[in-house]
């Protein structure tokens, strides 16, 4: 029976992997992402190297940005380098690898692999939400990932603060309650630390850090709010380097929950527990979430 070839495109990294069914990674490489590579054949051939020797069926590409589904292309992607866009299409990869390829945001793949192998398995209502630098989301209903034409879950972009946009001003989600959004804060705060530093002053009981950290968190609970209120989910998964806090995360979202939620019996709000293998892992179960 052939395997996945997984496939985890990101900034960073490009997170390449051997996956069966069953959710075991059989070979994995990763290396840095090229940001001055002009064409995609550094992630090709990474691909071609992990595949080798393996009986691969069909590859899954999860990426950093937005896609057209039916055509297979990436309609966005800001952290890959420029021509990497265009170039990444379903028709390029399958020419180059030889085998059927699913393109997909890595949110959405991100959100199978917790559905299936992590945190969420044993629900099929799933929202799967990362903070990090920005905050994403995929969503699963009924067991099926939520696939419209083009990639949807984009809840870091949802506005929470009309004021702000009123004024021009960045109100969503994201702009008010990502890491990135934290560090702004912070640094307008007088704050230096940075990072896990930060959250460390936040664990101490700094003031000036837990109150930054309040404001944040509460502005990303409100995205999971209206969330809730749109899906309708049994659990909600959370990852993402600033999602993988544990309770001074988890306890912010249950309280908006509890408060701003939905009626009905409480919704279970847990860490995502696959880590950097959630867009790996998803890439074996898609076909059956799909």
């Amino acid at each position: 029976m052939g395997h996945t070839l997984a496939v985890d495109l990101g900034g960073t990294n490009m997170r390449v992997a051997v996956v069966d069914r069953a959710g075991s990674v059989l070979n994995r490489i990763h290396e840095p992402t090229p940001h001055d590579a002009p064409t995609i054949e550094p992630l090709i051939a990474l691909a071609r190297r992990v595949r080798d020797g393996h009986d691969v069926e069909h590859a899954v590409f999860a990426v950093p940005g937005r896609v057209d589904h039916q055509l297979g292309t990436v309609l966005s992607a800001p952290n890959l380098a420029p021509t990497w866009r265009a170039l990444l299409t379903r028709d390029a990869l399958e020419a180059a690898l030889g085998v059927p390829v699913a393109l997909a945001n890595d949110a959405d793949v991100a959100a199978v692999g917790e559905a299936h192998f992590g945190a969420g398995r044993g629900h099929t209502d799933v929202v799967y939400v990362t903070i990090s630098t920005g905050v994403g989301a995929g969503i699963l209903v009924g067991g099926q990932i939520l696939l419209p034409r083009f990639s949807g879950g984009e809840v870091g972009h949802s506005i929470i603060d009309r004021a702000l946009a009123a004024a021009g001003a960045d109100g969503t989600v994201e702009g008010l309650g990502s890491g990135t959004a934290l560090a702004r804060q912070a640094r307008a705060a007088g704050i230096d630390a940075v990072g896990s530093d930060f959250v460390r002053l936040v664990s101490e009981g700094d003031a000036a850090a837990r109150k930054v950290w309040d404001e944040a968190m509460f502005a990303a609970a409100l995205g999971i709010v209206n969330l809730a209120h749109i899906v309708a989910p049994t659990v909600v998964v959370v990852g993402g380097g600033v999602g993988r806090n544990g309770e001074l995360v988890l306890t912010p979202i249950r309280s908006a929950l509890e408060r701003f939620g939905p009626a009905g019996p409480a919704i279970t709000v847990v860490t995502a527990t696959l880590g950097d293998d959630s867009g790996l892992l998803g890439g074996a179960a898609w076909r059956a979430a799909t």
